[in-house]
């Protein structure tokens, strides 16, 4: 790993050197695989849950979860927003600047984490209610959600930190301490479920103690590893400066990400009418659908550390040869994902649930044919959206993610009511549409001016 200077700190790699492809590719490649075991995460609870307790049980993981990736959709984005302008200070080299909006992110990501923690705890019934989870399984559905949505701070702790590390140009160690946490995951899970019996509430708490796991362990090594994670008592002051700069922007990139997300709240509660059956067959689905959202969530990653060290170096020239080597990765990655999930389909809902009924498999065959061939649509949106954010424009991302919003309620409602299930599955593609029409024409503008 190659070490560069940056004032008293230091950053893992420098971005703003060597060929874009390569580079980008190695920088990549542990944060996939960092994605792919977070996905392990979810399918570990899945295929446990289905397999040792039914149908039903899956069913109620499945109409919550989406509630859950709503939360985390917003950490993600939020700390995120954060590690835009770490990475700007990395960049330029402004390490006593880059200490004040770690102290910055600190002190918001404490505040959010005990906001969001009380909220979604306090009222999880009603947002059960909410969602139209039939009553035959809402109990399971509100004891998975209590217990994840309790370890709030688990999660907002890893994102932190991983997201600080990736901006200092580290993809391997959030990836090597979330291996080892999913593998913990996997081991609790069984030993919750099937010796201890405690149902789907062990499942959720494998995975609130699994994180925990690699958030601290993350931290740690940050902490020995990195001299500008060291941050002295003068740092802790609050600086008002530090905390609207992360402020405004992780508070406008986690909004982003939740907007997305309440678009698959409202298609999972339209899909929730259908019944038990179209519930489990759509969760099988999205969970596997999740491969190509988390690899494509990995060049956000990327793009968003490239941009902005480059950006903060005023390296514009391979800023545009950088996103143009994004692109093609994703593109060539999410032909490969659409290969594996044609392969891997008849095999899906026996993978998660046991003794499925025949209707389970149609609506989860419905959901691969609808979707799978639109992948390369969420490739460029993921690439190009990141871009613009990272060059310091939030207003096209944000009109993308409310086109994207529309799309996704809109469609999936209407078109449920004349079509079908099939019609809420549909209004995926058509949002990644709508979106990438915004964004690459907002990316070439500001090309062009540059």
């Amino acid at each position: 790993m190659i070490i560069m200077p940056c004032g008293e700190s230091y950053m893992a790699v420098d971005l703003t050197k060597g060929r874009t492809l390569p580079v980008l590719f190695r920088f990549s490649l542990p944060v996939i695989g960092g994605n792919l075991f977070q996905l392990f995460y979810t399918l570990a609870d899945t295929l446990i849950v289905g397999q040792t307790i039914g149908e039903g049980a899956l069913a109620a993981v499945g109409a919550t979860s989406v509630f859950v990736y709503f939360i985390l959709c917003f950490i993600t984005g939020m700390t995120g927003g954060f590690s835009i302008i770490l990475a700007h200070d990395i960049g330029s080299r402004e390490t006593e600047n880059a200490k004040r909006n770690i102290v910055a992110s600190v002190y918001i990501s404490a505040a959010v984490t005990v906001v969001i923690t009380a909220i979604t705890c306090l009222f999880s019934r009603q947002i059960i209610h909410l969602m139209r989870i039939p009553e035959a399984i809402s109990e399971d559905a509100y004891t998975y959600m209590v217990i994840v949505l309790a370890g709030t701070g688990a999660t907002v702790l890893y994102n932190l930190i991983s997201n600080i590390l990736r901006a200092l140009g580290d993809s391997r160690l959030p990836l090597i301490y979330l291996v080892i946490s999913s593998l913990l995951n996997v081991f609790l899970d069984i030993l919750f479920i099937v010796p201890f019996g405690m149902g789907v509430g062990g499942a959720a708490l494998a995975t609130v103690l699994s994180q925990l796991l690699s958030g601290v362990l993350c931290f740690i090594s940050a902490i020995r590893r990195y001299p500008v994670m060291r941050i002295e008592k003068a740092y802790w002051k609050f600086d008002s400066l530090s905390m609207k700069r992360n402020l405004r922007l992780g508070f406008i990139m986690g909004f982003q990400m939740s907007v997305m997300c309440i678009g698959q709240v409202v298609m999972q509660s339209s899909v929730n009418r259908f019944g038990t059956a179209a519930i489990a067959g759509y969760t099988a689905a999205t969970k596997m659908d999740q491969l190509s959202v988390l690899i494509n969530g990995s060049y956000v990653s990327a793009v968003s550390a490239f941009v902005s060290q480059n950006q903060g170096a005023g390296e514009d020239l391979r800023i545009r040869q950088g996103v143009k080597s994004s692109l093609l990765l994703a593109l060539i990655t999410d032909a490969i994902i659409m290969g594996i999930i044609v392969l891997i389909e008849p095999f899906v809902v026996p993978l998660f649930v046991s003794n499925p009924s025949p209707d389970t498999f149609i609506y989860c065959r419905d959901f691969f044919l609808i979707t799978v061939p639109f992948y390369p649509l969420l490739g460029i949106l993921c690439v190009y959206r990141t871009a613009v954010q990272s060059l310091g424009n939030s207003r096209a991302p944000f009109a993308a993610c409310i086109a994207e919003l529309i799309a996704r309620c809109s469609a999936s409602v209407l078109l449920a009511m004349f079509v079908g299930y099939r019609g809420v599955v549909f209004s995926t593609p058509f949002a990644w549409l709508l979106a990438d029409l915004i964004v690459v024409i907002s990316y070439a503008r500001m090309m062009r001016r540059k």
